[in-house]
């Protein structure tokens, strides 16, 4: 009896196992088709976005009318993200395809900053309409590649989880033709650097190239670099600081500076740059305590900082607390204007009114001469570009950057619609809507502080 009962247990266990076996199965062969259907369905529309994207490419040189061209060229700008997006979702990452990313990449950016520019007061220049016939035959290139990749993938049945797999473990699949495929495609991609990109892509390259060559001082030592990270910080020299080198590959030379504070048992970091030593960014790395001041406290305290180490004219433009601790945005003033190109950020611990945070690269970069003119239009003349059905709660003037790259003297709007609030910009000189930003609820409410 027993041996019987015995006997029907193990076989119940049997087949509960082989039933879970079964369901475990079935449910990583579900999670294994899906992942699959996505990879196809992302190759697939990939491969529909180029051909368009090519497509348009190729119409955009048939076009006379800047009516016609921004427009066009924003549909262009479109493709290049959907193209973009349809990358991001396929197995790919250990692949060399960046190069072809990289110039989708820029045919999105030269597109954009033709389609934002108002052809006609600046129309399309020759050389520019050379880039064009240049995009499109490398987008046929690109185009023809990818087709070839699909036609063996739907006629060979391959499967995209094969890639992934042998990407993650490095070994060899056992048809190689999709990796191949998009190898091709990036190969011919590299030997697209004669692309003329035209005076504007390469004014922002230029810019970003030469951004960190405006920092004023002469070079300083190690021991300098040390030197001034106890002064600035208001810390005892017998701290036991660590200074190092940033490593190859930053876009500016500095020093890291490693300090270990015995009065408050915490580590603080801080980089300050070769050229000048000046601070760039300071992180206090301890445990932040249940809040004891109020955010206003804690913009005082940011104030107090800024004053302290006599930084220019500040006025607060954005304030956010997260967890136990305040984190202000604060950007210089010239003449009444806030000038946004030259920003910095603090962060206060909530709990004792600490400085455990400061970014301050944005103000350094920004620093130059600016002679800040009288505005074309009044404060009136600019609100009549507004959307009406916004009410405008603050009215201030700013430097930003617009989308061109290029500095814009602007009015800036605080205004609510449909209980959000928004901070819109508008030049004070042509009554373009230059950038609108929504705003939470508490950068609303603080920065009328």
């Amino acid at each position: 009896m027993i041996r019987t009962i015995l006997i029907s247990i193990l076989a119940l266990a049997v087949i509960g196992t082989g039933y879970w076996g079964y369901k475990e199965h079935q449910e990583k062969n579900a999670i294994l088709i899906n992942a699959e259907n996505n990879y196809q369905r992302a190759f697939h529309d990939l491969n529909f976005h180029m051909d368009a994207l090519e497509d348009k490419i190729g119409a955009t040189l048939a076009m006379n009318s800047g009516q016609q061209l921004s427009p066009a060229l924003a549909e262009v700008w479109r493709l290049t993200s959907e193209a973009h997006n349809d990358v991001g979702q396929l197995p790919l990452a250990l692949l060399p395809f960046n190069k072809t990313e990289e110039f989708l990449s820029k045919i999105g950016e030269f597109s954009y900053r033709i389609a934002i520019r108002d052809l006609k007061k600046d129309p399309l220049s020759d050389k520019e309409y050379q880039t064009l016939e240049s995009l499109h035959q490398h987008a046929n290139e690109i185009k023809n590649e990818l087709r070839k990749v699909q036609s063996l993938v739907l006629k060979e049945n391959l499967r995209w989880m094969d890639v992934e797999l042998a990407l993650a473990t490095n070994e060899e699949p056992k048809d190689n033709t999709i990796i191949d495929g998009f190898k091709t495609v990036s190969k011919s991609v590299e030997g697209y650097s004669e692309v003329n990109w035209g005076p504007e892509m390469t004014k922002i390259s230029e810019l970003e190239d030469n951004k960190y060559k405006t920092l004023s001082g002469k070079e300083i030592s190690k021991q300098e670099a040390k030197k001034k990270a106890l002064e600035f910080l208001n810390l005892k020299t017998d701290s036991k600081v660590v200074v190092e080198e940033n490593g190859k590959g930053s876009p500016y030379e500095a020093y890291r500076v490693s300090i270990n504070e015995p009065d408050s048992n915490s580590n603080i970091y801080m980089e300050l740059t070769k050229k000048g030593g000046h601070p760039v960014w300071i992180l206090q790395e301890r445990e932040v305590g249940e809040s004891k001041i109020s955010l206003y406290k804690a913009t005082q305290k940011a104030q107090q900082f800024l004053k302290k180490h006599a930084m220019d004219e500040m006025e607060l433009t954005q304030s956010d607390q997260y967890d136990n601790t305040g984190v202000f945005t604060y950007v210089k003033m010239q003449d009444g204007v806030r000038i946004y190109p030259q920003s910095v950020t603090i962060k206060v611990a909530l709990d004792n009114g600490d400085i455990i945070g400061y970014e301050g690269m944005n103000y350094l970069i920004g620093e130059k001469e600016r002679k800040i003119d009288k505005p074309a239009l009044s404060q009136q003349e600019a609100e009549k570009k507004m959307n009406p059905k916004l009410k405008i709660m603050e009215t201030h003037q700013g430097i930003i950057v617009n989308d061109l790259g290029e500095e814009a003297h602007c009015y800036e709007f605080l205004a609510t619609l449909n209980n959000q609030t928004y901070r819109i910009f508008i030049n004070a000189d042509t009554g373009i809507e230059e950038k609108v930003n929504k705003l939470d609820d508490i950068n609303a409410a603080v920065n009328g502080l």
